[in-house]
């Protein structure tokens, strides 16, 4: 993409609404707009980080088994009723009544509808396990929506539901849903912590919330720090395999973890001083096993292998896709502006050329946009005839990994720069040594 064909409308004043720093870093880049108190446009550079965030949710949840759907946003409020949930939410959820009288409303989440597709469709254990899950946006009604896209009212989100034929087929799932989701956030260069937590109105006993440590957080955390320094890495995971699952779920669960809601002051007391951490944590997931809670009163049932008919057991587990830019900025900025991570950038390189106008200069940054076209990448090209200090501090801004600056000084020595966001070292190379440095580093992304 060219800069100067592109619609970013960076702001140069920090906006005085803005209280945490991914809130301002995203109005100031120009990645969304308000439009009412916790609903926001998402504009094209946003846009752009929302759906590499969604490939990556889609391509874990697929790799661990997991069947994409997609449900609707309004639901009827039979099914709430049905399931005995329609008060639980109280003036959190957004009651609609359609020009027929009936009574629907604005999904904050999907237990009852699922139940209800299960039920329709599923009658014997033969068609045991099952997950479902879709990428959808949802809708609370927040007393006080603050800090940008990390408490909005609408919001997108992965919600996924396992159905199983009795507890330990259900807990298994619950374990791949938690190993799935430490690669999926691994990937997004996130250190998300599991923590024992509340099940709150979605019900059940057995709850983990994933977390990012973060000043900003809303939640009050306590920690082993060991735990900081568990990465589940490039290990190869069989999801079949109930046995290696569940060993990566307790390497991860074992130390000392949870919420101010679960905090045990005597067991947090028995890790060593030195490791023992009390911070700050925003939520980006929460994995729940609540049995059956909902397939009892709404008749999902099935067959067994004995020929009676039981209640499915049944677990859902979500990811805050659209929190989730929020939680990568807290945690990965500096005073210039946003980091991305690679797996997660909206582009892979900046080009900046120093003098737009200049023939030897217009000519090569052309050819490494056209190289690094060709090897699949998507660069940014700031073609712009602006300053060299505007268009630097607007890249800062955005926050791209990597840079190549483009002038005619280094050109004559045969030379581009290629610059880390993230540890601001630079480095002189030939044009066609800078793109393969930027290819290379992909290839394994």
């Amino acid at each position: 993409m060219r800069l100067s064909r592109y619609f970013l409308p960076v702001l140069k004043e920090n906006p005085a609404e803005a209280q945490i720093v991914s809130h301002r870093y995203m109005l100031r880049a120009g990645m969304i707009k308000q439009q009412q108190a916790g609903i926001y446009s998402w504009l094209p550079l946003g846009f752009k980080v929302l759906r590499r965030i969604e490939e990556i949710v889609h391509q874990e949840q697929q790799r661990a088994g997991h069947i994409p759907l997609l449900m609707p946003t309004l639901q009827g409020a039979d099914l709430w009723r049905e399931s005995g949930r329609y008060d639980d939410y109280g003036q959190e959820m957004l009651r609609i009544t359609d020009r027929q009288g009936r009574e629907m409303l604005y999904g904050p989440t999907n237990e009852e509808m699922i139940t209800d597709i299960f039920r329709s469709h599923v009658g014997s254990y033969k068609d045991l396990p099952l997950t479902l899950y879709h990428i959808q946006w949802k809708f609370r009604d927040e007393m006080r929506p603050r800090f940008g896209v990390m408490r909005g009212r609408e919001f997108l989100m992965k919600d996924g539901y396992n159905f199983d034929i009795d507890k330990d087929a259900a807990l298994h799932a619950y374990n791949r849903h938690m190993v799935s989701y430490l690669r999926t956030y691994e990937r997004m260069g996130l250190t998300a912590i599991p923590m024992r937590a509340d099940s709150g109105p979605i019900g059940g006993d057995d709850t983990h919330e994933f977390l990012v440590l973060a000043s900003t957080g809303e939640s009050e955390v306590f920690y082993d720090s060991a735990v900081t320094d568990l990465r589940l890495g490039d290990r190869a995971i069989d999801y079949d395999d109930r046995d290696q699952v569940a060993s990566v779920c307790r390497e991860f669960t074992t130390l000392y973890a949870r919420t101010d809601e679960t905090h045990k002051e005597d067991l947090f007391n028995q890790i060593p001083e030195e490791r023992r951490k009390v911070g700050r944590g925003i939520e980006v997931g929460q994995i729940f096993y609540f049995g059956t809670k909902y397939s009892e009163p709404m008749k999902a049932t099935v067959q067994g292998p004995d020929g009676a008919i039981v209640p499915v057991h049944m677990g859902s587990h979500g990811i805050g896709v659209s929190r989730l830019l929020g939680a990568i900025i807290e945690a990965s900025h500096d005073d210039k502006g946003i980091i991305w991570p690679e797996g997660v950038t909206p582009f892979h390189c900046g080009i900046v050329n120093l003098k737009q106008g200049d023939a030897e200069a217009d000519a090569a940054c052309e050819a490494i946009y056209a190289s690094l076209t060709a090897l699949g990448l998507d660069p940014l090209y700031d073609d712009r005839d602006e300053r060299a200090g505007g268009k630097f501090a607007t890249m800062d801004l955005i926050g791209l990994p990597w840079r190549i600056t483009v002038g005619p000084r280094g050109l004559k020595n045969g030379v581009v720069e290629l610059t880390s966001r993230r540890t601001g070292v630079s480095e002189e190379m030939p044009p066609e040594e800078a793109v393969q440095r930027i290819a290379k580093i992909y290839a394994g992304i």
